[in-house]
């Protein structure tokens, strides 16, 4: 099975809103419109069997309504994940309502929700995730939404997971987006459960991937897309030609994705 561990769609009530604005904010052309039907198209064409569907509340007040309409999509192709955000004053109440309508893990994103991955007034809201069991998937690294201020970089995101060593930490974009030196040298290999994506993972240069697949271990390397903003076949593609061995691809694609999702 092939997992892709990042994907984004939009309710058909937003979509096309959303995508247009987050095209002109990356300057970036998207790959779908946005709808959990091109989604899917594109999944075929690129040789995915199932994608963790990852939404984000920009404010505190959308997290049920994303939430609800995550757990209505089709989980024979998805996996849908729970938008929590941190300055929402029933985010523990939410995540309990939204696991109990099976969504499988938690999705961050510290640049569009105003916060620091290190920073000690989120350790009550960090303690909740950490006790869920839910993987919870961080934006790391460079946004072009926040170009002066990384809300999440290694040291940071090293930091969040000494402090919460239970936690099932997911760094997207092979730790730090463009910051692949830093996750070299001051995340890769660092002891719990701490995955990497590799959503976006074009950007990273093959011989880095590489490195920081054998520094941290392809059993904590997810295969990850980051469609609409990436062609998961052309990541997938990467992987195969990456000089590991046939175990530690099969692994990244697919296998790290069912044993940490227990499917």
């Amino acid at each position: 099975m092939i997992v892709d561990f990042h994907v984004h769609a939009f309710n058909p009530k937003i979509a096309e809103r959303a995508i247009a604005s987050l095209a002109a904010c990356c300057n970036e052309t998207p790959l779908t419109d946005g709808l959990v039907e091109t989604t899917v198209k594109r999944m075929d064409e690129w040789g995915i069997d199932k994608a963790c569907l990852l939404s984000i509340a920009t404010k505190p007040t959308q997290q049920k309504v994303i939430n609800d309409w995550a757990a209505e999509q089709d989980r024979e192709r998805f996996i849908p994940f729970m938008a929590l955000h941190p300055d929402a004053p029933d985010y523990a109440e939410e995540l309990e309502r939204a696991k109990g309508m099976g969504l499988s893990g938690i999705k961050l994103h510290p640049d569009y929700q105003g916060f620091t991955v290190d920073d000690p007034k989120l350790d009550d809201f960090f303690d909740t995730i950490e006790k869920s069991g839910l993987p919870v998937v961080i934006h790391s690294g460079f946004d072009p939404v926040s170009p002066d201020i990384v809300h999440c970089v290694p040291e940071s995101a090293k930091t969040l997971a000494e402090r919460h060593r239970d936690m099932k930490l997911v760094l997207a974009h092979m730790g730090g987006n463009f910051m692949y030196d830093d996750v070299l040298d001051i995340l890769a290999g660092i002891e719990g459960e701490v995955y990497f994506d590799t959503a976006y993972g074009n950007a990273c240069p093959d011989d880095m991937m590489l490195k920081i697949i054998n520094k941290h271990g392809a059993e904590r390397i997810l295969f990850a897309s980051d469609c609409p903003w990436d062609n998961g076949a052309k990541i997938k593609e990467k992987i195969l030609r990456l000089p590991i061995s046939d175990d530690k691809k099969e692994l990244i694609l697919g296998q790290n994705a069912e044993k940490l999702l227990a499917l």
